[in-house]
C-alpha cells in the first residue's frame, strides 16, 4: 500500500520539483513578451469566475508593461463553445487592445496550448498565466515543449472548484508525465500561424507603443 501511494504521488512530486522555482506572482513576475492564458471553462458564454481572474492577471501584466501580447487558448470544438473568443472579449473589456490579443482555439488541454504556442505561434518564452493548482504542471509542459516558461499562479477563493482542482492535478501530473515522455502531436496541429509575431511587429509601431 505505502509503494501504491508513493507511486501515485511520483508524478506530482516530479511536478513540484520541476516548476516550483519558476513560480512567480504579478509583482515578481519577469518580463516577457507574450503572455499566455489557459482556457478554464465557460458559464453561459462568459468565462467562469476562474479564468476571469487569469484573464484579470493577463489584463494586468499588460497595463504594467510585464508583456506585450497575450495568447489566450482554448477549446473551440464545437460552434456553440468558443473560449478564445470570449477571453479575447473579456480581455478588451478591461483595456487590452485587439491587436495585442491572438486566439489559439485548438488549446484543448495544457500540452497541446505548450505545444502549439511553441511549434504553431513560435512562442519561445512566455509568462504563463493560471490558477496556483495547475501553473506547475503548465510550466513543466511548456518547458518540455521547448518555451522559456515562467508562471504565474493566480489566487482564488479556496471553494469546491478549487478543492476540486486540487485534487485534478494528482491524475493530471501523471498525465503529464506521459506526455513528456511520450511527446504527443496535439490534437489538431495545423499550419504555422504569424499572429504573434504580427502582435508584437505591430506594437513597436503604434503609435505610444513600446519601443
Amino acid at each position: 500500500m505505502a509503494g501504491a501511494c508513493v507511486l501515485a504521488l511520483a508524478p506530482a512530486t516530479w511536478l513540484y520539483g520541476t516548476a516550483q522555482a519558476r513560480v512567480r506572482t504579478l509583482e515578481d513576475a519577469p518580463a516577457q513578451q507574450v503572455a499566455v492564458v489557459f482556457g478554464a471553462g465557460l458559464w453561459q458564454g462568459r468565462p467562469s469566475p476562474y479564468l476571469a481572474h487569469r484573464l484579470d492577471a493577463a489584463a494586468e501584466l499588460y497595463r504594467t508593461g510585464r508583456v506585450r501580447v497575450v495568447l489566450v487558448t482554448g477549446d473551440n470544438s464545437r460552434e456553440e463553445y468558443d473560449e478564445p473568443d470570449a477571453m479575447r472579449a473579456y480581455l478588451t473589456g478591461r483595456g487590452v487592445p485587439d491587436g495585442r490579443i491572438v486566439s489559439d482555439y485548438a488549446g484543448f488541454d495544457t500540452w497541446d496550448s505548450c505545444v502549439r504556442a511553441k511549434r504553431i505561434f513560435g512562442v519561445d518564452r512566455a509568462l504563463l498565466v493560471s490558477q496556483g493548482f495547475h501553473i506547475r504542471r503548465a510550466i513543466a509542459l511548456c518547458r518540455s515543449a521547448g518555451i522559456d516558461a515562467y508562471g504565474v499562479g493566480v489566487d482564488a477563493v479556496h471553494d469546491v472548484t478549487w478543492y476540486y482542482g486540487g485534487v485534478r492535478e494528482l491524475p493530471a501530473a501523471g498525465k503529464a508525465l506521459l506526455d513528456v515522455v511520450f511527446r504527443p502531436d496535439p490534437r489538431f496541429l495545423g499550419p504555422r500561424e504569424t499572429g504573434v509575431s504580427r502582435a508584437l511587429a505591430a506594437g513597436l509601431t503604434a503609435p505610444g507603443g513600446p519601443g
